[in-house]
């Protein structure tokens, strides 16, 4: 999951022009919260899912996807429906394109509609921002 996720993060920048020096740095979790909802989503997903549930301390949300493009046409086999999560790359993906821009999350699902929930939903807690490094063997 993590891989393609990086890859994903890297094709959105680009094809969203999000890499430029003219693009705006979002700077709270709100607006991460909003630009992941609004171009990611919607660019590979065709959704727009709403964010809920914020924490007090505003470092925790939830997106919640009235309907999930992965599970359509999914029907979990029984003695996987209280362990697989079916579309937990969608948690990777998060967190790969929020290190990319140097924050670091945990994602976590909370509920899913082929577990018989009404919506999915999606747990995003902010961890830390990471510091800018080189990947090893690169100067």
């Amino acid at each position: 999951h993590y891989n393609v996720t990086l890859e994903k993060a890297v094709v959105s920048t680009q094809s969203t022009g999000a890499h430029t020096p003219s693009a705006k740095r979002c700077t709270q979790l709100e607006e991460v919260a909003d630009v992941i909802c609004k171009q990611g989503f919607r660019m590979f997903l065709g959704i727009v899912p709403e964010i809920r549930n914020w924490n007090a301390a505003k470092d925790e949300f939830s997106l919640v996807l009235a309907e999930n493009p992965l599970a359509e046409f999914v029907e979990l086999p029984p003695h996987c429906a209280d362990s697989l999560w079916y579309s937990n790359i969608i948690c990777g993906v998060i967190r790969g394109a929020l290190e990319m821009i140097q924050m670091e999350v945990r994602c976590w699902f909370i509920g899913d509609t082929l577990r018989g929930t009404d919506n999915t939903e999606i747990r995003v807690k902010f961890i830390k921002i990471l510091e800018d490094s080189l990947p090893a063997g690169e100067d």
